[in-house]
């Protein structure tokens, strides 16, 4: 397994982590998703995969639902 922490920009309420979370959650491999909301922030989604996913695999599924994804933490 392997866990990442990720940065997105733009989300502001529930309907947003939703958007991000299914999204996400369609890449293949990815068995959990967890969202740290920071309306008009930035805030944390940790992805949890089968095996390691690449950075830009989860920016474009980020930015498929328009938000931006500003950086990994782990």
């Amino acid at each position: 397994m392997s866990t990442t922490t990720y940065q997105v920009q733009g989300m502001t309420c529930g309907h947003c982590v939703g958007s991000v979370s299914r999204e996400v959650g369609r890449l293949e491999g990815v068995t959990r998703v967890e969202i740290e909301l920071v309306p008009d922030g930035v805030s944390t989604v940790t992805v949890t995969s089968a095996a390691p996913l690449e950075t830009t695999q989860v920016a474009l599924a980020v930015a498929e639902v328009g938000y931006e994804l500003t950086g990994a933490l782990s």
